[in-house]
């Protein structure tokens, strides 16, 4: 068994593409739109879905926001730098929600930031 992808529904399809593609440097993957149930799919990532886990964002032609609910945490990624990756974030209009900094209670350094429709994603120091 392999982790295949996380599945994030998105109000602005073209605003999520620039911040995933743009502003975190993924690559489109694939894209498709199903005019009959009135949706498109788009696959992100760093790597070939054969390789590793992507990010899916569904754009339901007919929403434009959602209720994240509390149930949802993050998504983390694990950078080299966490500081040049936050200034380079923070440059491209990016949303940084906590700088880089060790994390309670331990010395992992993290930071928070957040995509366009208020998904959570963690960037770790490796």
């Amino acid at each position: 068994m392999r982790l295949l992808h996380t599945m994030l529904r998105v109000g602005d399809l073209e605003k999520s593409l620039a911040f995933y593609t743009d502003i975190m440097a993924m690559r489109l993957l694939r894209r498709k739109d199903y005019p009959g149930g009135r949706f498109t799919l788009a696959f992100v990532g760093y790597c070939e879905e054969n390789e590793g886990a992507v990010i899916e964002l569904p754009h339901n032609w007919d929403t434009t926001s959602y209720d994240l609910g509390d149930a949802y945490g993050h998504i983390a990624i694990g950078v080299e730098d966490i500081t040049a990756v936050c200034d380079n974030i923070r440059k491209n209009g990016g949303n940084i929600v906590r700088e880089p900094g060790p994390m309670l209670h331990g010395n992992t350094v993290i930071a928070f930031i957040e995509d366009p429709d208020g998904y959570k994603i963690e960037l770790i120091q490796r």
